[in-house]
């Protein structure tokens, strides 16, 4: 179920590759993935990066679902310095993404998108395993 604009109409993000990790290993028991899993438009990569640099929380966006909001399950994003074991690294629009295990079952195939409009802005996700999202598109049911 979709709650953003068409994705198939945007631009592929034109952005310089990520690396895995920038300056050290991967944690031990952290995998490596692809945007299979998720995947951030340019837009959402731009602001997930200014918002990295300004919060000084971590290098590495986590991206989870969490029990609650009016569908069941809702979506989190926070930053983190580094990565635990069982997490699944996904290198999008220049940035560095986290998602658990069991986080990656309900979220394979999502795009995160961003748009700073007043109304209705913030980031939009378009999960394909969704069976129903409420209105404001932050929580959802499978």
């Amino acid at each position: 179920m979709s709650n953003a604009v068409s994705l198939s109409s945007l631009p592929a993000p034109v952005l310089p590759p990520v690396s895995a990790a920038p300056d050290q290993p991967l944690p031990e028991g952290v995998r490596v993935g692809n945007e299979q899993l998720v995947c951030l438009t340019e837009a959402a990569g731009r602001k997930v990066s200014a918002l990295i640099a300004r919060e000084k929380q971590g290098g590495y966006l986590r991206v989870a679902i969490s029990g609650g909001g009016c569908n069941g399950l809702s979506y989190k994003l926070r930053f983190t310095p580094e990565g635990r074991r069982g997490d699944i690294l996904v290198a999008t629009a220049g940035v560095r993404a986290l998602v658990d295990a069991k986080t990656a079952l309900y979220l394979k195939g999502t795009h995160i998108d961003y748009s700073n409009q007043l109304i209705a802005g913030g980031f939009k996700f378009t999960n394909p395993n969704a069976k129903a999202s409420c209105s404001c598109g932050e929580s959802f049911s499978v």
